[in-house]
Order: structure tokens, then C-alpha cells, then sequence
């Protein structure tokens, strides 16, 4: 052989496995993916593989086959807001005045609430990108409005790509979130870049946006009833979707899939009149009557903090390290410990100072033990409302009081998860104890919100506030 041929073969053998070794980037593709499937208002009976009796869920009821049903997750808050700055921040939402939904900033500063979370507060996408993970946000935002469109997009708490309604800018058309997702996950799978996705989904929130394909599924229902069935089945379609195109792309085994909810079930449950409504974010359809959901069980609903309201769905499958088929019915897992969770996985390091108020989870997730907590969780209800406001669980109990910290309920939450049992007056020592840790935790929360987190609007003689943003979704009444 020629030695110049020689020279041309080598120099095309050591071009290739160069281009091969940098496509396939060893170093991030053997982190795992992650997609953190957050619904809005699904109850923890929501679920066919839960027992409901004519819901059909056949991809959430295929993540619990194939991964581990927690059945003691619970979420920060009973409300929307409040529960996804737990997500975001790992810390409890009172920690930054939020303690109900964002609204207009009239609404808003009436509650002492801020306009948005602080884009400045440490976040789960800003960690992980700094581990090397490609993140996005499709669906839901709601830490903000899109009634206030000064507020940050989400962009600013470390998102590399987002589409999105209840927030400021465009409002993404509700039913797009899953095609997007897909997108971005083939195109971070072609580089071989480790991604993370937080897929907050729409259903079942009002207003319920039906297709007739759906509504077709369940003739035999009465329309309350087929409309929730509808919806649900459209969004678990989507969910289907997904984890078809993570079999496509052979991420299933390095990718953790969760699916959860943000607080409970919306309405009664009980079904009402069936009429429509318009959301400036997502256009028109069904309204509260349609909200039939189901807490398997707990007491209280959407708003409240008894059971019924942050006790949710909560299923996590990642082939070869969580169990398939399981449930764990033990562990006491919250909403604050996903931070620290998914930044175990990811090997991603907090910033310095940080402290979150949760605990990685990894142990419990993959089963080798079972979450025995070390800190006590705590929970700040919406003030001035009827029942329970606050709360904290500390080892066994949980004891919750009024918003002038009366004693209402005391549990013992390992016998008595679903809280139907108050010990109050049986025990009133242990209440006692966990008041005096109560007080001096709500001790420790700002009096006002920051001020950096108030929207231009709010100023005196700032004027009329600008048009509302008009989504490109709209509910077709002829369907």
C-alpha cells in the first residue's frame, strides 16, 4: 500500500471515530432523562389502576405496571401556585408569600400575595442546567398570569425552551403540550443531550376543553360525567404519546418518567350544571359543573389541606432502578423533596447557601428503603378559610389548626394515612409539641411579599391595565 493512501485511510478512520465519540458525548448521555408530568386538579381516585369505576387511563395505569404507585405523596398546597413553587424552589411556598393562585394584581395584592415568583429564588431547571441538562416547560405555568404581563416568562428560572399559558407573552394552545415535548426530546435524543421536561398538563382545571372523538368514548355517561371522562382520556392520549416516542427513540430505560398532580379534585364531585366559561388563557368551554373528580377516600378538595386536597397521584417508572408493579404505601413523600431528588439523579450540586426544606427521595423511589423523615413538613393553607390553615407533620402525626393556630385535628399518619381519626383531645401533650414547632415555623416567614415581585401595574396612577391576552385556542361550541 502507498504510504499517502496509507495516510488518507488512517486520517478518514480517525475522522469517524472522532465524529462518532462526539455525537454519542459519553459523559451526558449516561445521565437519565427526566419527565415530571404535573396535571392540574386530578384526584388521587382519578385513575383506573386507583379503581375508578368508568375513568379510563390506560397509559398512567401502564407507568404503574411498569414503575411504582406512591400512594402517601403529598403536595405543598391545596391550590395551584402554591404547589408548583414547591416544585420549582424545593422550598414551601409561604417561605416567598405564596399562599394562593396568581391573579390580576388587584386580586393579588388584596391577598398579600406578590405577581409572580422571584426569577432571583434558587430553581430546579437552573440546577440541572448547570449539570449539563438541556430544560424545558410545556403547559401550565400559573407562577405568574397572563393578567400581568410585566411579569418574567419562564425562560428567566432556567428554562432553554418553554411554550406555555397562565403566563405572560403567547398562551400555547392547551392540547399542543405533548407534540412539543416530543420535539424537544427527539432533538435533544439526535446529540445525545440529557433533558429535562417539566409536561404540566391542563386536565381536568376548568374550563374543560373537549373534542368529540373523546366525548364518543363514553356514551353511556351522563354529560357531567362524559366530559371529565373525556378530558382525562384526551390528556392520558397524550401521555400515551409520550412514552410511545421515548420506546421510539430507546431513551425508556435512562429516562424517569413521573406523573402527579398539582392539588385535588376541583368542584364537589358530585356534577352540577353543565354550562361554559372562558379563561383568557385558554379559551372557552365546560365549567365547574363538569368537575366530578374523586379523592379516593380523603377528606377535603381542592383548596383545603386535609387529605382530599394534597394527597394526589403520584407514579414514578424507570426501568431497571424502581421497582415495576409496585406500591409503596409507607413512605411520606412531598411535593419539596423532588428538588433534591432529581438533583441526586442528575448529579447536579445546589448552590452554595441554598438549604431546601425537602430531602432527596432516591432510596424510596428505587425501593432499597423506606422514607422515614428527619424534618417535619409544613403547610400554609389560603388565610381566612374555613377549617384547617395550617399544618405540620412531624414524624407519625400531623396536626392541624386554625388560622389562629386553634387545635382542629390531630392524626397518627402511619395508622391512619387517609386521616379519619382525630386524636385531639386524646392526645393533647403531642399537640402541644407540634403547636409550639408550628408557631415558631410560621415565625419565620416574611410579613410582605418582595417588592421585586410587584408588577408595574400596582403603582398609583400606573392607569388602566393593557388589553388581556387572547389565546389562539378556542372552544368550538358546534362540537
Amino acid at each position: 500500500m502507498k504510504p499517502n493512501l496509507l495516510v488518507q485511510i488512517l486520517s478518514v478512520l480517525l475522522l469517524s471515530t472522532h465524529t462518532v465519540f462526539s455525537a454519542e458525548r459519553p459523559d451526558d448521555a449516561a445521565k437519565p432523562n427526566i419527565l415530571f408530568i404535573f396535571t392540574d386538579d386530578w384526584g388521587w381516585g382519578d385513575l383506573g389502576c386507583h379503581g375508578h369505576p368508568y375513568l379510563k387511563t390506560p397509559n398512567i395505569d401502564r407507568l404503574a405496571r411498569e414503575g411504582t404507585d406512591f400512594h402517601r405523596f403529598t403536595v405543598a398546597s391545596g391550590v395551584c401556585s402554591p404547589s408548583r413553587t414547591a416544585v420549582m424552589t424545593g422550598h414551601f411556598p409561604a417561605r416567598y408569600s405564596i399562599d394562593g393562585h396568581f391573579a390580576a394584581v388587584r386580586s393579588n395584592a388584596n391577598r398579600g400575595m406578590p405577581d409572580w415568583l422571584n426569577p432571583k429564588a434558587p430553581t430546579l431547571p437552573k440546577m440541572l442546567q448547570s449539570a449539563g441538562y438541556a430544560t424545558a416547560h410545556f403547559g401550565k405555568w400559573h407562577l405568574a398570569n397572563n393578567m400581568i404581563p410585566d411579569s418574567p416568562l419562564p425562560t428567566g428560572y432556567g428554562y432553554d425552551e418553554y411554550g406555555a399559558f397562565n403566563c405572560a407573552g403567547e398562551q400555547m394552545p392547551v392540547h399542543e403540550d405533548a407534540a412539543r415535548a416530543i420535539a424537544f426530546i427527539e432533538k435533544n435524543a439526535a446529540v445525545s443531550m440529557p433533558f429535562f421536561i417539566n409536561l404540566w398538563m391542563h386536565e381536568p382545571h376548568t374550563p374543560h376543553h373537549t373534542l368529540p372523538e373523546f366525548r364518543r368514548r363514553f356514551p353511556e355517561l351522563d354529560d357531567a360525567d362524559n366530559v371529565y371522562a373525556s378530558v382525562l382520556s384526551h390528556a392520558d392520549d397524550r401521555i400515551g404519546e409520550l412514552l410511545n416516542a421515548l420506546d421510539r427513540l430507546k431513551l425508556t430505560d435512562n429516562t424517569l418518567v413521573i406523573f402527579s398532580s398539582d392539588n385535588g379534585p376541583a368542584g364537589s364531585g358530585r356534577g352540577g350544571k353543565i354550562a361554559t366559561m372562558y379563561d383568557s388563557a385558554t379559551g372557552e368551554g365546560f365549567g365547574i359543573g363538569c368537575s366530578v373528580g374523586t379523592t379516593g377516600g380523603r377528606n377535603g378538595r381542592k383548596k383545603s389541606i386535609l387529605q382530599g386536597g394534597i394527597g394526589v397521584p403520584f407514579i414514578a417508572r424507570w426501568p431497571g432502578k424502581i421497582k415495576a408493579g409496585a406500591i409503596d404505601d409507607v413512605s411520606w413523600i412531598s411535593a419539596v423533596d423532588l428538588l433534591p431528588t432529581f438533583c441526586e439523579i442528575a448529579g447536579a450540586n445546589m448552590p452554595d447557601g441554598y438549604e431546601p426544606d425537602g430531602m432527596s427521595q432516591l432510596a424510596a423511589l428505587q425501593g432499597s428503603q423506606l422514607s422515614l423523615r428527619d424534618q417535619p413538613l409544613f403547610w400554609k393553607g389560603i388565610p381566612g378559610s374555613k377549617g384547617p390553615v395550617f399544618s405540620i407533620l412531624d414524624g407519625k402525626w400531623r396536626l392541624l389548626t386554625s388560622t389562629g393556630f386553634e387545635v382542629l385535628e390531630l392524626y397518627e399518619v402511619n395508622k391512619d394515612p387517609l386521616e379519619k381519626n382525630n386524636l385531639k383531645d386524646a392526645h393533647p401533650e403531642i399537640a402541644d409539641e407540634l403547636l409550639e414547632k408550628l408557631q415558631a415555623w410560621n415565625a419565620t416567614l416574611p410579613e410582605k411579599p418582595n417588592f421585586e415581585c410587584l408588577s408595574k401595574y400596582r403603582a398609583e396612577n400606573a392607569g388602566p391595565l393593557p388589553p388581556e391576552v387572547k389565546p389562539r385556542f378556542q372552544f368550538d361550541r358546534s362540537r
